[in-house]
Parts: structure tokens; sequence; C-alpha cells
């Protein structure tokens, strides 16, 4: 679909995927590894809107 807006920009998807590796690592389920990592990535971008 052309035109289509993706809600996270492409930074924010790799720093998922870094984050979300990490949290494998340690153990965690995939579903909870993203989990965790976009709850991460929200996290950053809702501070960055209150400076």
């Amino acid at each position: 679909m052309p035109g289509k807006k993706s809600r996270y920009t492409k930074k924010e998807d790799r720093q998922a995927d870094h984050i979300k590796e990490s949290e494998k690592d340690r153990g965690k389920s995939d579903e909870e590894a993203e989990r965790i990592a976009y709850a991460t990535v929200n996290k950053q971008k809702n501070k960055k809107k209150e400076d």
C-alpha cells in the first residue's frame, strides 16, 4: 500500500530489534522480548516529547 505510514521510524525499529535480541539472550520468550523492546522504545519516544 503506497504512502502507508509506520508507527515507528526505521531507527526505532532497529533499536527495538537490538533490545529484543538482548532480552532473548537473557532467556525471555520471543513474545515477551518483543513486548519489552517496544515498551522501551515507546518510553524513550514519550520522554523526547516531554523535552
